[in-house]
């Protein structure tokens, strides 16, 4: 199994105890279909990215098809289906045949975030969904414009102190893992700024690059190129260690904000009652694919890292985030839409 110590000290060795153990995972442990691991897949794979091509979800899973598409010897298609902040696409596979052939991406944003934030949706993201594995994880970035005269968390806390209400941060949407880290943030420091909510984080970054927006926190391939241009100054990231992307940005917590724990994650889940040898087939293929020299380094070239995780590990995370993030929204008073 790959590492999980860059993202959370608390996800080395994870393991679900039976208490906790999402009905997802209870679904599909107890298939008595005898299923045949070795038969599977015998027609084409579909992913669904519930979002438009060209984000960071697109970025990270096409390789990861291709590479499926290798060792499993059947092709591993991308399937863009966008909309509604990512509900159609995902919809789309929970209502698909549970047999290994339809998965989606899940997001931070949309698995742990997503139920707190709409009051109605159309699936229950762990009766209706079996986790396979955890993928990729990105730290979210807190950047600013560098016209700002600060270059630590530290000096951004003591401005926003000195003008209340008078920085504007940017996110891709209300209820969004960009803006709750904001929210984080405010809370832990004791300040007050001004939420800008974007129809997505490519406008809010164009928004931030020309001055418009004093800071931002994102997902880190938004921001990596920027900051490497010096068109955007970088001053931590929300993740317990330093990312091997920008070693040189301190964290939040050696910034004195522990507290403050953003990341986003991008995991594969099927249809809940898929039968259990085909789940254990795509883990296993999947934790393969992401231990691979080379999708270690392209991960890392975006500002990602490769992972792998158990389908246990993946529920438990799961279930952490979900919980942390409940705490997060009603603390920054979001009402369900």
């Amino acid at each position: 199994m790959i590492a999980l110590a860059l993202v959370t000290n608390e996800l080395r060795g994870v393991r679900v105890s039976r208490c906790v153990m999402p009905v997802a995972l209870l679904a599909y442990a107890g298939a008595i279909a005898p299923v045949s691991a070795q038969n599977f897949p015998a027609k084409p794979i579909r992913i669904v990215v519930p979002y438009p091509a060209g984000g960071p979800i697109d970025m990270t899973t096409r390789p990861l098809a291709q590479k499926l598409t290798e060792a499993m010897g059947n092709q591993v298609v991308v399937d863009n289906r966008g909309g509604a902040n990512g509900i159609i696409g995902t919809d789309n596979v929970a209502k698909s045949p549970a047999d290994g052939y339809s998965l989606v991406v899940a997001s931070g944003g949309g698995f742990a975030i997503g139920p707190h934030v709409y009051a109605k949706l159309p699936f229950d993201v762990f009766k209706d969904f079996a986790p396979v594995s955890l993928f990729v994880t990105l730290p979210e970035l807190l950047a600013v414009h560098p016209s700002l005269p600060v270059k630590s968390v530290k000096e951004l806390v003591a401005l926003a102190k000195q003008r209340p209400n008078q920085l504007n941060f940017g996110s891709s949407g209300t209820g969004s893992t960009p803006h709750l880290a904001g929210e984080m943030l405010k809370s832990a420091a004791k300040i007050q700024m001004v939420h800008v909510p974007y129809k997505g984080m490519g406008p809010a970054t164009m928004d931030l690059i020309a001055g418009q927006l004093q800071l931002v926190f994102a997902d880190m391939p938004v921001l990596m190129q920027q900051v490497k241009g010096e068109k955007l100054r970088a001053l931590a990231v929300g993740t317990q260690q330093r990312s091997p992307s920008l070693p040189g940005v301190a964290t939040m917590s050696e910034a004195g904000f522990a507290q403050v724990e953003a990341y986003n994650w991008y995991a594969l889940y099927a249809p809940a009652a898929t039968p259990r040898p085909v789940i254990a087939r795509l883990n296993a293929e999947v934790v393969k694919v992401m231990s691979n020299p080379d999708m270690k380094s392209f991960n890392q070239s975006q500002g990602a890292e490769a992972m792998g995780s158990t389908s246990e590990e993946l529920a438990a995370l799961h279930k952490r985030e979900y919980d942390k993030w409940s705490v997060v929204v009603k603390g920054a008073g979001i009402k369900p839409e």
